[in-house]
């Protein structure tokens, strides 16, 4: 990786989209931690956070970089554009009119969906921007010596407008500000804010484990061996992300005039993280939704509504992490959403079609109905175990912070990892083909 770097800053043109893309990602920098949203108290925002611990909120905060937490303008950071993203792709799979857009468009269609995920991330965005309006609007922190702290003082329409227009502005921006990067830059900008993003925690997270190993509530020994189990993940997730069960495949000889064409074998890869870490990212969003709802809703409404509050405090209760029902529902949801990603990116019968269309079949199975049903086993065995690695990697921490109060701020790290192990991975292999392309012998010269 650090020769690819290398390698890419020796050449003037790779160089100067490395330094565009760092330039981006310190203007980020600014707007996640400087730039904060208007008639919001951040350190009571702070301090609530703090107190409530909230997974998902952590979860939140962590993507955007602690931006969340300190209500900066790129509260929202990315998850706007995210969850706009998987929507249309969703929409162009279910649609027939957009999926022929898309592949009979060419260019053009590309461009045309790239348009449709800009507006239906500034729809999620206004979604999103009033739930953390009314999330905000009632929340206050009680000190210790009796004084009350509220995190909006006397809200009213015009505190709501401009709260939730700079929590979509900055979402705007951020989209902008990726699309450059891939454009001007290194490429895949939006995960390389999310990476930047959740990199900048490294250091928090650092100084609470020292303090607690300083005040003696964290065993040194027991954070020794955090890390070398850390490093073992990552190693284990860049063997699983690199894996691949490549399907043979043999293509029959054409003569064309003079030529031959074909002959020759092949294989069809398929691999064991297609769907990446998206099914993670979905099953964590929706098991947490009930305590997000309860959260949101402030303090309980007097009348009939507190007859309730005792089952709405148990649901949530299991519904949360460290819970086992918590646990369990979110490893069945990864491996739900991991089938149903795999058979969104890949499908079966339409890879069949196209080996039969172009002469290829794979031996021992007849083109059509056999090989797509043959394809179908192969995927389904291969997507059970990416899905069980993303379940394991994505709890483990989680069912590791149980034993441990000190070690609470690891119950997020799987999740997290996989985000930057994948990152990183994918830059190295955009950096690769770069220097592939401009050191090709031939026309290119």
């Amino acid at each position: 990786m650090f020769e690819t770097i290398k390698n890419a800053w020796s050449i003037k043109e790779l160089r100067h989209k490395i330094l565009f893309t760092l330039l981006i990602l310190l203007i980020t920098r600014i707007g996640m931690g400087t730039i904060t949203v208007p008639y919001v108290n951040p350190e009571a925002v702070g301090l609530i956070f703090n107190s409530t611990g909230n997974q998902f909120f952590g979860y939140l905060n962590l993507l955007s970089g602690g931006a969340f937490q300190s209500m900066t303008l790129f509260a929202m950071s990315i998850t706007p554009y995210i969850n706009a993203s998987i929507i249309v792709q969703l929409l162009t799979i279910a649609i027939p009119a957009l999926e022929k857009m898309v592949k009979e468009g060419g260019e053009e269609g590309r461009k045309k969906q790239a348009a449709l995920t800009r507006y239906v991330t500034v729809i999620i965005g206004l979604i999103q921007g009033f739930a953390y309006f009314m999330a905000i609007r009632n929340m206050e922190v009680t000190l210790n010596d009796g004084s009350v702290i509220k995190v909006l003082e006397d809200p009213n329409v015009w505190k709501a407008f401009a709260i939730i227009a700079s929590f979509v502005a900055g979402s705007a921006i951020i989209m902008w500000l990726g699309e450059q990067i891939t454009t001007y830059g290194i490429g895949n900008g939006i995960s390389m804010i999310l990476f930047v993003g959740i990199i900048s925690r490294i250091p928090s997270v650092a100084i609470s484990l020292y303090a607690n190993v300083a005040a003696g509530t964290l065993n040194i020994f027991v954070l020794a061996a955090v890390l070398i189990a850390f490093l073992a993940v990552v190693v284990f997730i860049v063997f699983v992300s690199d894996a691949e069960r490549r399907i043979p495949t043999q293509y029959a000889k054409r003569v064309v005039g003079r030529k031959i064409y074909g002959g020759q074998s092949s294989h069809i890869p398929l691999k064991v993280n297609m769907t990446g870490v998206m099914p993670v990212i979905f099953a964590s969003s929706i098991v947490s939704l009930p305590s997000i709802i309860y959260s949101f809703m402030g303090k309980t409404p007097s009348g009939f509504g507190n007859k309730f509050t005792g089952i709405g405090d148990a649901l949530v209760s299991w519904l949360s992490s460290p819970s086992p029902v918590y646990v369990v529902l979110y490893f069945v949801m990864i491996i739900g959403f991991a089938f149903f990603y795999a058979y969104t990116q890949f499908n079966p019968i339409e890879v069949a079609n196209n080996l039969k269309n172009q002469g290829g079949s794979i031996p021992g199975y007849r083109p059509g109905k056999p090989t797509a049903d043959f394809i179908n086993r192969v995927l389904k065995k291969v997507t059970v175990i990416g899905a069980i690695f993303l379940g394991i990697i994505a709890v483990l921490p989680i069912i590791v912070s149980v034993f441990s109060s000190s070690l609470s701020g690891i119950a997020l790290g799987g999740t997290t990892v996989l985000i930057v192990v994948g990152v990183a991975l994918d830059t190295v292999k955009a950096l690769e083909a770069q220097l592939i392309m401009r050191h090709h012998k031939g026309f290119l010269e």
